[in-house]
């Protein structure tokens, strides 16, 4: 039996990665997005069939041609068709997506007490990292309400906050930037935690987990606008913090790809529609002034 000092971090291939976080014989989905088209195509496998040599042939060639490749990052229930919260099959793994800041959020996450170190460090492009953390026995809830507190703690992207994110599959070059930059992922540990392992759960899990519940079920409705209207609220918050409005419909359009058969059109109109209505509502809180009373006519002066 190997012990913890026989490990040693090396750079994982594409297939390395999928068959270090999925059994062979489970679902996983994959996401190939071709930023300039607008296309988006996802494919729900087994694992062992996204990381065979004909599957990875296309992916390649997919990537070439300018798409970006995307990997689930939990499994997917054997009869499902998409990647929607009720068809996660179990919490396999906790991230971040450090787009701010990289380097200072990766080294506070290194020299944290209160969370261990991650399995998975993805260079995903020069001073940007997606963190991954392999975890059992979590549920969905609770996976998410740690993965807001995190996001909070170390600087991750709020929008990837959800048990259905798409993270970058390695040895795929990042299509977003001018220079090419081929996706890199550093197994640093074989470690796999409890929720335990993660202090940082114990200051507001429950809180967020009631406020989030009581915000669903005010706001819920036929078709599941929720969604949309979380949507709609990010995109406000995002563009009121002065964020750029193309990277905010790039990340509305990625969360969304699964369920819109236009994530790119979507996004964009959720966007100008935000930053239509908070125009209008700086607008409407500009006091009115009242025009000065005209002055009387004195006649010539004497």
């Amino acid at each position: 039996m190997s012990s913890a000092s026989d490990f040693k971090p090396r750079t994982l291939t594409a297939s390395e990665y999928i068959f270090d976080l999925f059994d062979a014989r489970e679902n996983v989905a994959v996401v190939v997005r071709n930023r300039s088209t607008g296309r988006t195509m996802q494919r729900i496998a087994r694992a062992e069939t996204v990381a065979g040599a004909e599957f990875q042939t296309w992916l390649a060639h997919q990537n070439a041609a300018g798409s970006d490749v995307f990997l689930g990052m939990n499994p997917i229930k054997d009869d499902a068709a998409n990647r929607k919260k009720t068809n996660i099959k179990s919490i396999r793994t906790l991230y971040l997506d450090l787009d701010r800041n990289g380097d200072q959020s990766l080294q506070a996450i290194r020299d944290a007490t209160d969370i261990p170190p991650p399995n998975f460090v993805l260079d995903t492009s020069p001073g940007k990292y997606q963190v991954v953390w392999k975890i059992n026995g979590v549920s969905q809830d609770q996976a998410e309400s740690l993965l807001r507190n995190l996001a909070s703690e170390f600087g991750g992207d709020p929008a990837a906050t959800d048990s259905t994110r798409v993270l970058r599959l390695p040895g795929f070059a990042n299509r977003k930037l001018s220079e090419e930059f081929v996706v890199r992922a550093h197994h640093e540990t074989d470690a796999v935690y409890a929720p335990g392992d993660f202090a940082i759960e114990d200051e507001s899990l429950e809180t967020q987990r009631d406020a989030s519940d009581a915000r669903e079920r005010r706001t819920l409705a036929p078709g599941h606008k929720s969604q949309s209207e979380h949507d709609w609220a990010y995109a406000k918050r995002a563009l009121a913090r002065g964020d750029n409005p193309e990277e905010i419909i790039r990340k509305i359009a990625d969360f969304r790809s699964e369920d819109k058969a236009d994530p790119d059109y979507y996004a964009r109109r959720t966007v100008l529609q935000a930053q239509a209505r908070m125009a209008q509502v700086r607008q409407e809180s500009v006091p009115s002034v009242a025009p000065e009373p005209p002055v009387a006519d004195k006649g010539p002066d004497h």
